[in-house]
């Protein structure tokens, strides 16, 4: 326990940290398949191809915080008292 009365909740972490790593090889795993399907399915140069991973990699980071901030209020990473 800390100065403040907060105790971890390393079992909390330790659950969250595990769904964050599998969700995140699916969202950036469908990201660049997506951005694979459809620069072939469109035939789009590789420049722009790499500015379709780039934006869907940003969707998948986007998802990512939002997962994180909900999975961090079902199961908070510090308890107080």
């Amino acid at each position: 326990m800390n100065a403040a009365g907060r105790r971890i909740h390393w079992l909390h972490i330790s659950t969250i940290l595990s769904a964050f790593i599998l969700i995140g090889a699916e969202v950036f795993g469908a990201a660049f398949a997506v951005s694979w399907a459809l620069a072939t399915l469109f035939g789009l140069d590789p420049t722009f191809r790499y500015v379709l991973d780039a934006l869907l990699f940003g969707c998948g980071i986007a998802v990512m915080i939002a997962f994180l901030r909900s999975a961090q209020r079902v199961e908070p990473f510090i308890a107080r008292g």
